[in-house]
């Protein structure tokens, strides 16, 4: 856990951070439309470090990437854009040289469109080292389409902004493009102000006397009880009967998933034998301690993760074995998950889909909701966050595979699941904020789900990093961590040894954990008026005044949807 004296340190260091820069940094810009829309907008930053952003002036600030033909068009109502046509490879497009410095980070906005059809496009960074994907765009034709993304640089130096498509027969049209740069203490900055808007209310506690006479300089104590920021981690059978294992993971987490024991494989070996013992005892256990579970899952999309016997069905038996599985699995557990990973990884994968058509998850959707309607059904995939080079999973096809659920006509609740398993050689912050704010306009939950960094000597600092991350974003309701301990070794990530002992990823778990609860726990007195205030966390709080001979005490929620607590107490001082 983290010392008094270190969780004083983090808090001001939060602060200084907030006070300093709050002024003088550029706000970052959250918003994002994935509506497709008959004129672009204003370039975001009006285009930061980006000459000509508008395409106002021609082809001033852009030249030709490859061996493209790059035009200066306007269109009837008036509006200026740069197209590249005769793209014989997928990055023939337009460029603009930029001096980029790696101490720095880049968010990169732009409107897209394309001459027919539809095109995946990406923004390219490229340096004397390598090309880094900034952000992955679904752009169609007659319309133009946001593409929303960042990314850091390994090296300072020249770099060349480009457009690749895999599709060389569209021409690739652009405009309203913006590059913003951004120091570490911005970020920073920007992280602070978000938690502080979005993770804490202000707190009014006033105390008065018998008559309503406001009454000074009584003590004020309050302690916070818990948080209501979710966040947990990923357990598995080897925490049955262990006790070492128990107490350490009890002590820390209100939320869970299990990591293979609810899975198809786990639980229906041979054809017709279910066996959920195993996944019976772990809800048992978690549940008796209180911990909510998510489901995780009914189906997973991956061929070589289902039952032996799965794989050479034909259609008409997978549809039965289907149906069987998730009425029994859902049915089961009814009312004692929170949520249900109902198709897993199906950004990825399409077993089901295609053999039982294309509107298969939307069955499974409305079949889970239908069963069990206290648990929200969620989406869940890997690499839309944390793997800019990843089209199938980027934030726009995310978007493009709910909004395709909706069209088939699946009408219940939903919610985005993002697993978050990141590399430890390169971090992009950046991008994983923007394909947030991306998938944030589809205005549903979004939890990440799986949480690690793989093994590598940034392992500790890239995952505080990325909670950070995470956490100062809006709209993620939840976070749980993929670290289900075993003897022989976790999946990539540990957090303790095997006698329980915190390694250093543990360490940046417990200081996450650290800066949930807020740090008012200190002694307090009212002011003149009665008042006392301050800004506390969300989460269940238990506050004491007291005075020469009186004192009142009560517990308060301080909930997410309040600006403003407000309480008052009354001292009978008679």
């Amino acid at each position: 856990m983290l010392s008094v004296s270190n969780s004083i340190f983090f808090t001001i260091f939060a602060l200084i951070i907030f006070l300093g820069h709050e002024a003088h940094a550029v706000p970052y810009d959250y918003t994002y439309t994935a509506e497709c829309l008959a004129k672009p907008l204003k370039p975001q930053y009006n285009g930061g470090a980006v000459v000509n952003a508008e395409l106002n002036e021609g082809l001033t600030g852009w030249s030709s990437f490859g061996e493209s033909k790059i035009e200066h068009k306007e269109s009837s109502d008036g509006n200026k854009y740069i197209v590249a046509s005769t793209r014989n490879l997928t990055f023939h497009s337009f460029s603009q040289v930029f001096n980029l410095d790696k101490e720095k980070l880049y968010t990169f906005s732009g409107w897209f469109q394309v001459s027919h059809g539809k095109a995946e496009i990406a923004a390219v960074i490229k340096t004397e080292a390598s090309y880094e994907i900034g952000g992955w765009v679904t752009a169609q034709s007659g319309c133009w389409s946001m593409l929303k993304g960042g990314f850091a640089v390994n090296v300072s130096g020249s770099a060349h902004l480009h457009f690749q498509s895999d599709n060389t027969a569209v021409d690739i049209w652009a405009d309203s493009i913006s590059l913003q740069p951004f120091s570490k203490d911005e970020w920073k900055s920007h992280q602070v102000q978000s938690i502080q808007k979005a993770r804490k209310t202000r707190v009014r506690l006033q105390a008065v006397d018998q008559h309503g006479r406001p009454l000074a300089n009584a003590t004020v104590s309050i302690k916070q009880r818990s948080s209501a920021f979710p966040f947990g981690c990923a357990i598995n059978q080897n925490i049955l009967g262990n006790t070492g294992y128990q107490n350490w993971f009890f002590s820390r987490f209100k939320y869970t998933v299990f990591e293979n024991e609810l899975k198809w494989y786990s639980t229906e070996q041979s054809r017709g034998a279910e066996d959920y013992s195993t996944a019976d005892a772990i809800v048992n256990l978690a549940r008796s301690r209180g911990v909510a579970i998510r489901g995780h899952n009914v189906f997973w999309e991956d061929p070589q993760y289902q039952p032996p016997w799965v794989g050479g069905l034909p259609p008409s038996e997978l549809r039965n074995a289907a149906v069987r599985r998730i009425n029994a699995v859902v049915r089961r557990y009814r009312g004692k998950f929170i949520h249900w990973d109902v198709v897993n990884e199906n950004l990825h994968f399409g077993l089901f889909e295609s053999k039982l058509g294309p509107d298969a998850s939307r069955r499974f959707y409305q079949t889970a909701n239908k069963i069990d309607g206290r648990a929200t059904p969620f989406l869940n995939d890997y690499n839309t966050i944390e793997d800019n080079r990843d089209a199938a999973a980027s934030p726009s096809s995310y978007l493009r595979k709910i909004a395709q659920l909706k069209a088939q006509g699946y009408k219940g609740p939903l919610g985005i699941g993002l697993e978050g398993h990141f590399s430890s050689s390169n971090l992009n912050l950046p991008y994983l904020r923007s394909a947030i704010d991306a998938l944030s306009s589809a205005r549903l939950p979004i939890w990440i789900t799986e949480l690690d960094v793989k093994p590598g000597p940034n392992q500790a600092s890239y995952l505080e990093q990325v909670m950070w991350e995470i956490h100062s974003h809006s709209s993620v309701q939840g976070i749980v961590i993929w670290s289900a301990w075993s003897p022989q070794g976790c999946y990539r990530m540990c957090l303790t040894d095997n006698n329980f002992r915190n390694l250093a990823t543990g360490d940046v778990v417990d200081r996450f954990r650290s800066t949930l609860r807020s740090t008012a726990d200190s002694v307090r007195t009212t002011y003149s008026d009665g008042f006392f205030e301050a800004s506390l966390f969300h989460g269940e709080y238990e506050a004491n005044i007291t005075g020469d001979g009186f004192s009142d005490f009560r517990t308060f929620d301080n909930g997410p949807n309040e600006e403003l607590t407000t309480m008052q107490f009354k001292l009978d001082l008679s």
